[in-house]
């Protein structure tokens, strides 16, 4: 019998056994990691630097690339070490670590996600007051409450899986440190504490679910009034990318961990959990650019910027050294 205290690292599951499978494995996840890279990182940049964005959607869209950054770097990275090679170890620190930080970034996004239904609800139901409602210290106010709800949330729950003891080994069936798979080694009628703690956060999280539904409901019924096809496409294209994200982001996180456990095996939990935290960081910036005109526009200015600045300095390199020689 062993505890927590004895317990200096975890074992991951893998994604494949033989050499060639890891090595493609790694390859995927690191061409996924440059596209969720480089798309929430041209949102993040577009954002800041056009000054026709700073309202209070695309402040909002900026913290949420953000959280989708820090997401994915806080679970892939280490399942591409571990795949190139070819172990499977986590230390009993880091594993802390990625259970705080992936709690922290996955509760603060879906806060967030609530509070950008609240702003589409007030921007298509209220228009006439979506200044005072929204005005820039409102709008800090609201994303400062998402990101500091997910930090307590993640601190709670860290401290208290991890103040259990641990008897069921350090094999965790999941390629990363989660909740759920940890509480499987605790040998603790404790572990009951730390259900309950996920009952209540699965509470709160329907309470935001109700939320949303309930703004969108709004939102629905306003646009179905607005007499112009066109406004009603306005209306729907600054709303229908936000429902695609809220929907991918509850339906996979709701079927992961409300699924029967007749429907588990390791196999499909790695799939699954590859959907809820690795596919969203990759797929949001493609949802909310597609149908976004304006944010096509910066993004498309941004980078032409970019590439013209490039070019202005090889040519004036190449002057230089022409005058040198």
């Amino acid at each position: 019998m062993s505890n927590s205290s004895s317990i200096t690292h975890f074992l991951l599951l893998p994604f494949a056994d033989t050499r060639e499978l890891q090595l493609w494995h790694f390859w995927l996840f690191l061409g996924i990691s440059l596209a969720a890279l480089l798309g929430n990182g041209l949102i993040i940049t577009s954002t800041a630097c056009d000054q026709r964005l700073h309202t209070p959607m695309y402040f909002f869209l900026l913290n949420l690339s953000l959280l989708d950054l820090g997401c994915i770097s806080t679970t892939v990275p280490k399942s591409m070490v571990n795949s190139l090679w070819d172990t499977r170890d986590i230390s009993y620190t880091a594993c802390a670590a990625q259970i705080f930080f992936f709690s922290f970034l996955f509760s603060a996004e879906y806060s967030l996600l609530t509070v950008m239904s609240y702003d589409r609800y007030v921007a298509i139901c209220k228009p006439l007051h979506y200044g005072s409602l929204l005005g820039s210290r409102a709008c800090v106010h609201m994303a400062a409450a998402a990101w500091g709800t997910g930090f307590l949330h993640a601190l709670l729950h860290t401290a208290n899986t991890f103040s259990l003891p641990l008897c069921g080994g350090n094999a965790v069936e999941q390629f990363f440190c989660e909740i759920p798979h940890i509480l499987k080694l605790s040998c603790s009628h404790s572990y009951l504490r730390e259900v309950g703690l996920l009952v209540l956060s699965c509470l709160l999280a329907l309470g935001c679910f109700v939320f949303i539904v309930g703004s969108y409901v709004q939102i629905f019924r306003a646009v179905l009034s607005v007499p112009s096809e066109q406004g009603r496409h306005k209306a729907f294209s600054m709303c229908l990318p936000h429902l695609a994200v809220v929907s991918l982001f509850v339906s996979t996180g709701t079927f992961v961990y409300l699924k029967p456990s007749s429907f588990s095996s390791p196999s499909l939990d790695l799939v699954l959990s590859v959907l809820y935290s690795v596919v969203p960081p990759v797929v949001n910036p493609l949802i909310y650019s597609l149908r976004n005109q304006e944010l096509k526009d910066a993004v498309r200015k941004l980078v032409t910027g970019c590439v013209s600045a490039a070019i202005h300095c090889l040519l004036s390199s190449a002057k230089g050294s022409q005058c040198r020689s």
